[in-house]
């Protein structure tokens, strides 16, 4: 029963399809590594099992060896006997021959039993043969199997790491892109525009300021010629508020005064 056991569970592990399985994982790295597991253990039993299947086997072969051997070798004691019982008998004794022809059919017997027993263990040898033979098989079919699933552990090992740097990079890339406005360099362009307008709306606010200011000076440049005439008028008179170019002055005749 356990050898037709591990002879079903060796057989299961090797007709099992690992890209199904891989296909319907949540986690195919975990399963595999879960497979890896099993099947590294399976094998370990089933290498114990095979172990000692084979040690049996080899009993069996030893075992029906030797009786082989026996019957031989009970068959010249039954020949050497018959030869001996002949030899006395050709010499008169015929009792002695008697014995020894005994002795022969003893040995005979002896040579069929030992014939009969390596007879019955031939079907078990060749069963035995057969199992072990089919359980190495299976046994080789395993590690191949387990050689496989490694290999497709390694495999999507490599391809998840090589996924892990295309996300990083994609990642980097979409973090410096300057189009984007929600990235770091977009967020921090904005915060500059902002400062700029309100730089030149500092700018503006004090540039109109500026400007009342130089038109207060106006106003009061001019307030001060008013002063200025209204000193000279009260000095000289008429004649010094109403001020007229240089040339006329010279040309035009002194009129007299009329008060």
């Amino acid at each position: 029963m356990a050898k037709q056991s591990i002879f079903g569970r060796i057989s299961t592990l090797v007709r099992a399809n690992i890209n199904a399985a891989i296909d319907s994982a949540e986690d195919p790295q975990k399963m595999l590594d879960q497979l890896v597991r099993d099947y590294t253990n399976n094998i370990a039993d089933a290498e114990s099992a095979i172990a000692e299947t084979i040690g049996n086997l080899r009993l069996l072969e030893r075992d029906h060896q030797e009786d082989v051997q026996a019957a031989a070798e009970w068959g010249n004691k039954a020949l050497a006997a018959s030869r001996k019982a002949d030899e006395l008998r050709t010499a008169g004794h015929t009792a002695d021959a008697d014995k020894f022809d005994n002795l022969a059919k003893i040995a005979l017997q002896r040579q069929i039993s030992e014939e009969s027993q390596a007879k019955a263990a031939e079907p078990q040898i060749a069963a035995q043969t057969e199992v072990v033979d089919k359980l190495k098989d299976g046994l080789n079919g395993m590690k191949g199997k387990l050689e496989e699933l490694k290999a497709k552990r390694s495999e999507l090992l490599a391809r998840a790491k090589v996924a892990e740097a295309q996300n990083k990079v994609h990642d980097a890339v979409k973090s410096v892109n300057v189009l984007d406005p929600t990235s770091e360099l977009g967020r921090f362009e904005d915060k500059i525009r902002r400062q700029e307008a309100l730089a030149q709306g500092k700018a503006e606010l004090a540039a109109s300021s500026l400007d009342a200011q130089f038109e207060s000076l106006e106003d009061v440049g001019e307030l001060t010629e008013v002063e200025a005439r209204l000193a000279a008028l009260k000095a000289g008179g008429a004649a010094a508020v109403t001020q007229k170019p240089a040339a006329q002055a010279i040309d035009a005749p002194t009129a007299p005064y009329t008060p």
